[in-house]
């Protein structure tokens, strides 16, 4: 026996009697090979919905992670009762029951940290290999502080202090360049390619930077490996997070963090190995071994998949199917990957019902209205229901900076020799033990954020974070006088400057990237994680701009003014951001609250309903 899809679309041959096959997906959502009154979510979940009507008592998780929508017993019966309309239909109660069990597919059996990793082997070798973007970021950054105190490069290049700060600074404006314009890349080229075109750049910027003959050439090639560098600090977590499944979502783009930290490490024994080689060889090698990460990123990364979401945006639903139960390591009739399918082919389908709805002067699908389209995404970031959201990546990037947190390690040295500390050990406590220190402890957030949460990590940090802040204030303001006399009180201010490093590694370090990751709507995902990466960068470059004249001119009170901002983060986590562990992308409307109106959520319900029943009416005997 042949199916046969509503659009035309011929299914594998299926045989009738077998209500165990569940056909493969077109592109009008359907699946083949079962029987007209049975979807792929009920022949698998068949059991009632809670005597309560409600999402929010039930576990899905094997972690202990609740898997709660939202939705209680009113938002389930406005699903129920529902109006008809001409144009998409509406959604009954079966249809609503099958929109629950759908979710339940997606969170049942899940793992999180680790273990989650273990049970998703492709999925989390994907994103590893993806965050070479990050360990190209930490590497970057920390090679050049070593580089620029080299013997035969201060040789070459006689620079001032402030030559030596506009190289610094030059690549956090070509980084926040690069995040910000990279947005609308993204969404064309593909999360993938995009990776290759950031990957490629970083080669012509190391080229320039390795082979420098004159500052032209060290300002050109730092500005253009920044512009590659803030694509890739912008990309990588946003593709990440589209391969991810909900329950290791925040372990595999918190990856993202630990490569930087690795780099920056990495960066530090590479210069003190090559310190010791008399010739241009001493900086042109740390300098060039970039060159290798970079092309391992560009080519390597072709042979792994677009992000299924991408995907679907396109129109190419067979790709994200099979692309998904690759990810997923089930077959692509599982309920689980069907379940997911429809989830986001329901939000793919609403965003453009959304796009045409509000800019229908750019409907036709040629390629100024999809240019004009993308332009127009920007503008629908500032509408209610998105904007809250832009704010949330923009103030996490921004508290994560006025933390202090690149105060600290771009200027350890003179931190530490402002406690009493010199010669060897203000070498080694400024770069390894702080480099350690943020390996070490970035691996508790890889390995338990999707177990933890967010919110509880970045409330706990804050506090810490203040309290190092103070107690360092405290011993520089009451014994700086006289550190020799002091030294008890000296080791006390390094004792928390490692728990100061320790309490961000875990928390504001890794969620700075995970949260604007997870938290925009698709139509809209790749410029908001663009903005929210742009905004990383700015105010990057501002701390690095502000830090020098401050500790200079305030002494203590600069760890007061980083104290104060610690201080202010823990009340905004604790009023605006809300937790987004174990949810999927596709939920996290429900989880700001709303779809931006009555309206958009009526549409929606209509969508998932018109889904659902071409799913259930599609097999047809021929």
């Amino acid at each position: 026996m042949e199916g046969r899809y509503g659009d035309g679309m011929t299914s594998v041959q299926t045989p009738r009697n077998q209500s165990d096959n569940v056909g493969p997906l077109d592109h009008a959502g359907n699946t083949g090979g079962v029987a007209p009154q049975q979807s792929a979510f009920s022949h698998q979940y068949s059991g009632q919905m809670p005597a309560d009507n409600t999402y929010g008592n039930n576990n899905y998780s094997n972690t202990g992670n609740e898997y709660s929508t939202g939705m209680n017993e009113k938002t389930m019966l406005d699903r129920q009762e529902a109006q008809p309309d001409e144009k998409m239909g509406t959604i009954g109660v079966t249809e609503a029951e099958e929109v629950y069990q759908a979710r339940a597919a997606i969170h049942e059996g899940e793992y999180s940290g680790l273990l989650g990793m273990i049970h998703n082997p492709f999925t989390a070798a994907t994103a590893i290999f993806a965050s070479l973007g990050g360990l190209l970021f930490g590497y970057d950054q920390g090679v050049i502080s070593g580089v620029l105190v080299m013997q035969f490069f201060e040789a070459k290049f006689p620079l001032s202090a402030s030559d030596k700060g506009f190289i610094v600074a030059i690549l956090e404006l070509g980084c926040w360049f690069g995040a910000l314009c990279c947005g609308y890349l993204a969404d064309r080229l593909s999360r993938k390619y995009t990776i290759v075109m950031a990957s490629c750049i970083f080669l012509v910027g190391t080229a320039l930077q390795t082979g420098a003959q004159s500052r032209s050439y060290l300002y050109a090639g730092r500005f253009i490996a920044g512009l590659s560098i803030g694509s890739l600090s912008m990309v990588v977590p946003l593709y990440q997070s589209e391969i991810s499944p909900p329950s290791i979502r925040g372990s595999l783009v918190a990856l993202q963090q630990f490569a930087i930290t690795v780099g920056i490490l990495i960066s530090f024994w590479i210069d003190f190995g090559t310190n010791t080689i008399q010739s241009d060889t001493q900086w042109r090698l740390p300098l060039g071994l970039q060159l290798i990460l970079g092309a391992i990123l560009a080519l390597g990364i072709l042979f792994f998949p677009h992000s299924p979401r991408w995907l679907m945006a396109q129109g190419r639903d067979d790709e994200a199917a099979r692309v998904l139960s690759k990810l997923r390591r089930k077959p692509v009739d599982s309920p689980l990957v069907v379940a997911e399918w429809s989830e986001i082919k329901a939000v793919v389908e609403f965003d453009k019902e959304v796009a045409r709805r509000d800019f229908p002067q750019y409907a036709d699908g040629s390629g100024r209205s999809n240019f004009m389209l993308g332009l127009m995404r920007y503008r629908e970031l500032f509408r209610p229901g998105i904007f809250p959201r832009l704010c949330i990546g923009v103030l996490v990037n921004f508290f994560q900076q006025f933390t202090g947190i690149n105060a600290v390690i771009y200027y350890a040295p003179t931190i530490f020799q402002s406690i009493g500390l010199s010669g060897t050990s203000t070498s080694l406590l400024a770069t390894g033990v702080v480099g350690i220190i943020n390996v070490v402890f970035t691996i508790p957030a890889v390995l338990f954020l999707d177990v933890i949460g967010r919110r509880p990590l970045l409330l706990g940090a804050a506090v810490m974070l203040t309290i190092s802040h103070v107690i360092i204030a405290i011993m520089i303001g009451l014994y700086s006088s006289d550190w020799p006399a002091h030294a008890a009180q000296g080791w006390v201010a390094v004792a928390f400057i490692y728990v100061y490093i320790a309490s961000f590694a875990c928390s504001w370090g890794p969620i700075g990237w995970v949260l604007p990751s997870e938290i925009f709507p698709l139509r809209v995902r790749a410029k908001g994680i663009s903005i929210s990466a742009s905004s990383n960068w700015m105010n990057n470059f501002i701390i690095a701009l502000i830090t020098p004249p401050m500790l200079q001119a305030w002494n203590w009170g600069a760890y007061v003014f980083f104290a104060a901002f610690c201080f202010l983060a823990f009340f905004w986590v604790l009023i605006f951001v809300p937790e987004t562990k174990g949810r999927t992308l596709e939920e996290m409307d429900e989880v700001f609250g709303s779809k931006a109106g009555t309206v958009d959520v009526q549409l929606m319900q209509r969508i998932e309903g018109d889904i659902i029943r071409r799913r259930r009416s599609s097999f047809v005997q021929v």
